[in-house]
Protein backbone atom coordinates (compact mmCIF):
# COMPACT_ATOMS: atom_id res chain seq x y z
CA UNK A 1 0.00 0.00 0.00
CA UNK A 2 2.81 2.41 0.91
CA UNK A 3 4.61 1.90 -2.40
CA UNK A 4 1.40 2.31 -4.38
CA UNK A 5 0.52 5.55 -2.57
CA UNK A 6 4.08 6.85 -2.90
CA UNK A 7 4.09 6.17 -6.65
CA UNK A 8 0.64 7.73 -7.02
CA UNK A 9 1.55 10.79 -4.91
CA UNK A 10 4.79 11.31 -6.82
CA UNK A 11 3.10 11.07 -10.17
CA UNK A 12 0.20 13.34 -9.19
CA UNK A 13 2.52 15.93 -7.61
CA UNK A 14 4.57 15.98 -10.80
CA UNK A 15 1.46 16.33 -12.96
CA UNK A 16 -0.25 19.09 -10.98
CA UNK A 17 3.01 21.03 -10.81
CA UNK A 18 3.01 21.46 -14.58
CA UNK A 19 1.80 24.57 -16.41
CA UNK A 20 -0.84 22.51 -18.22
CA UNK A 21 -2.49 21.68 -14.87
CA UNK A 22 -2.73 25.39 -14.07
CA UNK A 23 -4.20 26.12 -17.50
CA UNK A 24 -6.75 23.34 -17.00
CA UNK A 25 -7.75 24.62 -13.55
CA UNK A 26 -7.96 28.19 -14.83
CA UNK A 27 -10.13 27.02 -17.74
CA UNK A 28 -12.51 25.24 -15.36
CA UNK A 29 -12.87 28.40 -13.26
CA UNK A 30 -13.32 30.52 -16.39
CA UNK A 31 -16.03 28.21 -17.76
CA UNK A 32 -17.72 28.27 -14.36
CA UNK A 33 -17.60 32.09 -14.20
CA UNK A 34 -18.88 32.53 -17.75
CA UNK A 35 -21.74 30.10 -17.07
CA UNK A 36 -22.93 32.25 -14.16
CA UNK A 37 -25.51 34.23 -16.14
CA UNK A 38 -26.80 31.02 -17.73
CA UNK A 39 -27.57 29.62 -14.27
CA UNK A 40 -28.66 32.95 -12.85
CA UNK A 41 -25.74 33.02 -10.41
CA UNK A 42 -27.76 30.57 -8.33
CA UNK A 43 -26.75 29.00 -5.05
CA UNK A 44 -26.26 25.68 -6.85
CA UNK A 45 -23.96 27.35 -9.38
CA UNK A 46 -21.85 28.72 -6.52
CA UNK A 47 -21.96 25.40 -4.68
CA UNK A 48 -20.46 23.60 -7.69
CA UNK A 49 -17.22 25.61 -7.64
CA UNK A 50 -17.03 25.71 -3.84
CA UNK A 51 -17.46 21.95 -3.53
CA UNK A 52 -15.11 21.16 -6.40
CA UNK A 53 -12.30 23.37 -5.18
CA UNK A 54 -12.70 22.20 -1.59
CA UNK A 55 -12.44 18.54 -2.58
CA UNK A 56 -9.43 19.12 -4.83
CA UNK A 57 -7.68 21.21 -2.16
CA UNK A 58 -8.38 18.63 0.55
CA UNK A 59 -6.92 15.79 -1.51
CA UNK A 60 -3.94 17.81 -2.75
CA UNK A 61 -2.87 18.65 0.80
CA UNK A 62 -2.18 14.97 1.46
CA UNK A 63 -0.37 14.42 -1.82
CA UNK A 64 1.83 17.48 -1.41
CA UNK A 65 2.57 16.69 2.23
CA UNK A 66 3.59 13.16 1.28
CA UNK A 67 5.96 14.47 -1.38
CA UNK A 68 7.45 17.06 0.97
CA UNK A 69 7.93 14.49 3.73
CA UNK A 70 9.80 12.17 1.37
CA UNK A 71 11.92 15.01 -0.01
CA UNK A 72 12.81 16.22 3.48
CA UNK A 73 13.67 12.70 4.68
CA UNK A 74 15.86 12.10 1.63
CA UNK A 75 17.62 15.44 2.12
CA UNK A 76 18.16 14.67 5.80
CA UNK A 77 19.66 11.27 4.95
CA UNK A 78 22.03 12.92 2.49
CA UNK A 79 23.09 15.51 5.06
CA UNK A 80 23.58 12.80 7.68
CA UNK A 81 25.82 10.91 5.24
CA UNK A 82 27.88 14.05 4.64
CA UNK A 83 28.28 14.53 8.39
CA UNK A 84 29.25 10.89 8.82
CA UNK A 85 31.79 11.06 5.99
CA UNK A 86 33.59 14.20 7.22
CA UNK A 87 36.24 13.55 9.82
CA UNK A 88 35.96 17.04 11.34
CA UNK A 89 32.14 16.95 11.53
CA UNK A 90 30.47 16.14 14.82
CA UNK A 91 28.49 12.92 14.44
CA UNK A 92 26.15 13.90 17.29
CA UNK A 93 24.40 16.24 14.83
CA UNK A 94 23.05 13.22 12.97
CA UNK A 95 19.37 12.88 13.83
CA UNK A 96 18.83 16.28 15.47
CA UNK A 97 15.78 16.79 13.26
CA UNK A 98 13.94 14.61 15.79
CA UNK A 99 14.51 17.14 18.59
CA UNK A 100 12.03 19.79 19.63
CA UNK A 101 12.15 23.29 18.15
CA UNK A 102 13.49 24.62 21.46
CA UNK A 103 16.31 22.05 21.54
CA UNK A 104 17.29 22.79 17.96
CA UNK A 105 17.27 26.52 18.72
CA UNK A 106 19.60 25.90 21.68
CA UNK A 107 22.00 24.00 19.42
CA UNK A 108 21.83 26.71 16.77
CA UNK A 109 22.48 29.45 19.34
CA UNK A 110 25.41 27.51 20.80
CA UNK A 111 26.91 27.06 17.33
CA UNK A 112 26.55 30.76 16.60
CA UNK A 113 28.13 31.62 19.93
CA UNK A 114 30.96 29.18 19.24
CA UNK A 115 31.51 30.71 15.80
CA UNK A 116 31.38 34.25 17.17
CA UNK A 117 33.76 33.28 20.00
CA UNK A 118 36.35 31.94 17.56
CA UNK A 119 36.48 35.29 15.84
CA UNK A 120 36.41 37.22 19.10
CA UNK A 121 32.98 38.64 18.33
CA UNK A 122 29.73 38.36 20.18
CA UNK A 123 26.39 38.92 18.60
CA UNK A 124 23.14 37.56 17.37
CA UNK A 125 22.17 35.41 14.39
CA UNK A 126 21.88 38.35 12.02
CA UNK A 127 25.44 39.40 12.90
CA UNK A 128 26.71 36.26 11.16
CA UNK A 129 24.77 37.22 8.05
CA UNK A 130 26.05 40.80 8.26
CA UNK A 131 29.64 39.53 8.45
CA UNK A 132 29.03 37.30 5.44
CA UNK A 133 27.57 40.17 3.44
CA UNK A 134 30.46 42.46 4.44
CA UNK A 135 32.83 40.12 2.59
CA UNK A 136 31.21 41.06 -0.70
Amino acid sequence: MDRIFTAFASRMSALVGQPLAFVLAFTVVLVWAVSGPLFGFSDTWQLVINTGTTIVTFLMVFLIQNSQNRDAAAMQAKLDELLRAQSKARAQFIGIEHLTDAQIEEIRAALEEETNGRKGKKGKAHDSVDRLLDRY
